[in-house]
């Protein structure tokens, strides 16, 4: 074998409509457009979501509620997690980059401390917000907390 006489597996390729090379091909005159109408001539585009003028989806489902758009979203890492942190690695701070390198949190996330477990260690936690049952709980440990 050689590069030479490969080819793809039996019935994986297909060979393309070819639209418009004459009625023998079963695809010529109209070139599967119909007849007559905007859509049978060239340069014609509808609309994004357009279904034939029925009343389009996004139109006829029911408006509920609000979204604010200047709502900001936090990756929570609860307390537990940082005991589980400092207990197998032995660390004295928590910061984003410790998070991102743990997988904890991404390159754009905003972290939050939550107050989920309990925390024994003493530790520096650096984050973007912190509950007000993580922030006691981090102090009464004999931590720090810094807010990024």
């Amino acid at each position: 074998m050689n590069l030479s006489n490969l080819k793809p597996a039996e019935g994986s390729t297909k060979n393309r409509k070819r639209i418009g090379r004459g009625t023998g091909s079963g695809r010529g005159g109209t070139s599967t457009r119909g007849h007559k109408g905007a859509g049978s001539r060239s340069g014609t585009s509808t609309k994004v979501g357009f279904e034939g003028g029925q009343m389009p989806l996004q139109r006829r489902v029911p408006k509920v509620g609000f979204k604010n758009p200047n709502r900001v979203e936090y990756t929570g890492v609860n307390l537990d997690v940082l005991q589980q942190l400092v207990e197998k690695f032995s660390l004295s701070t928590v910061d984003f980059d410790i998070l991102k390198e743990h997988g904890l949190a991404s390159r754009n996330d905003l972290v939050k401390i939550l107050g989920r477990g309990e925390l024994k260690a003493k530790l520096e936690v650096k984050a973007h917000a912190f509950t007000a049952t993580a922030q006691k709980a981090i102090e009464a440990a004999g931590g720090t907390i810094v807010k990024l």
